[in-house]
């Protein structure tokens, strides 16, 4: 790996062992196995000599929430053969750039997104993963986005099968951002809810994408499948330069 640093390498291994060790404790708390959950690692304001080191100790999935940062990143590290998750809000007009480099978009939260996500991964001959994003905001309400973005709770079967009807795309299962404020251990608990009710018709569409550095204890303890982690794993750092 040129131009890292040996210190940076041995600092973010040390993270990764103690994230490593969270989530075990969390799955012996929750009677779950450490294979269960699967570690995104939010790469977000970070260099792509970041992404090289997680690469170099066993982590296979990473994770951006902008695209003019993300397909930069993903491009320079192409040969590292990971597995990119987009996990941000998206703009329609961004859906061409991500599908020509994400495998999984955890943030599909409108019909008009998914569908063009469909068209511009059936144009680069790819297919992509699909998560129903979900609002557990409490003031979330049918037709309205939050500010992080996420469908109604009640609505996330109608966009479930709006994503399974294109070709091009799979529905993976459902992601949420606890609210701000908020109990998470509640909110992961209503998410789980809704996953259910996914699953029960895709039985295929088992993820649930939920809890970060902060609360990843609560997520995993109701039911999270992939938990995406930045500052836990790789500190507090300035924006990239450039």
């Amino acid at each position: 790996m040129p131009h890292v640093d040996p210190a940076r390498v041995e600092q973010v291994r040390a993270n990764l062992a103690a994230v490593r060790a969270r989530i075990e404790q969390a799955c012996a708390r929750a009677g779950r196995a450490p294979e269960e959950v699967s570690l995104v690692a939010v790469t977000k304001t970070y260099p792509a000599d970041d992404v090289r080191i997680l690469a170099s100790l066993g982590v296979r999935d990473v994770g951006e929430n902008r695209d003019q940062e993300a397909a930069p990143k993903a491009a320079e590290t192409a040969d590292l053969g990971l597995t990119w998750h987009f996990v941000g809000q998206l703009q329609t007009n961004k859906a061409r750039s991500v599908a020509s480099y994400a495998d999984v978009v955890h943030s599909v939260d409108r019909t008009r997104l998914a569908r063009a996500l469909g068209e511009r991964a059936a144009a680069a001959g790819r297919g992509l993963t699909c998560l129903v994003q979900v609002n557990l905001d409490d003031d979330s309400r049918a037709g309205v986005i939050g500010p992080r973005g996420g469908v109604d709770p009640e609505d996330a079967l109608a966009l479930a099968a709006d994503i399974e009807a294109h070709e091009s795309l799979t529905l993976g299962g459902v992601m949420a951002v606890a609210p701000r404020g908020g109990d998470p251990a509640e909110a992961f608990a209503r998410l789980h809810g809704v996953a259910s009710r996914v699953r029960d018709r895709y039985p295929l569409a088992t993820v649930i994408s939920a809890g970060m550095s902060a609360d990843l204890e609560s997520a995993i303890e109701r039911g999270a499948t992939h938990v995406r982690l930045g500052t836990a794993l790789l500190g507090n750092r300035g924006p990239i330069v450039g």
